[in-house]
């Protein structure tokens, strides 16, 4: 039946199927290369609604119940908390339906003059373009040791 990206016998359901994990697939991809430069993060696809679940036992690990509520109670608090904004460095990005999963290592200074240095698994489901639901996964240790250490700063 299906033949694969390319097109050949496949079905319009499995078109629109590759159509849509191409698209989220982009998306993510390109919010990623906006935070590696500077212009902008993925986190700006968040839906409003949007369920962020970070896996484990870090000190912030618990489902956050929307977009607001993530970025107030994880992002702001992290980036307050660096000197020199964390960077990432793609190494795969995955895409199935509407699931795209990218694993990356990421790297800044705290405020403290402290090299910070972690790798992550992101899995998103996207919705209309929009995230609507993740799961984070990384390195505890070097996170807990951060948030512990350093205190958010105005900026």
């Amino acid at each position: 039946m299906a033949e694969g990206a390319s097109g050949q016998n496949m079905s319009e359901q499995e078109r629109k199927i590759v159509s849509e994990q191409e698209r989220n697939r982009a998306l993510v991809s390109e919010g990623f290369a906006k935070w590696a430069s500077g212009s902008g993060s993925p986190y700006d696809l968040l839906a409003d609604g949007a369920r962020w679940t970070i896996t484990g036992k870090s000190l912030a690990a618990k489902t956050y119940p929307s977009k607001e509520a993530f970025l107030s109670e994880v992002i702001r608090p992290f980036n307050a908390r660096m000197r020199d904004r964390l960077v990432p460095t793609v190494n795969r990005i995955y895409a199935d339906g509407d699931t795209v999963i990218v694993h990356f290592d990421a790297s800044g200074a705290a405020s403290d003059g402290k090299p910070y240095v972690n790798s992550y698994a992101w899995i998103l489901r996207l919705e209309e373009g929009r995230i609507v639901e993740a799961h984070a996964f990384f390195d505890s240790i070097a996170f807990d040791d951060l948030w512990r250490r350093v205190a958010p700063t105005a900026k």
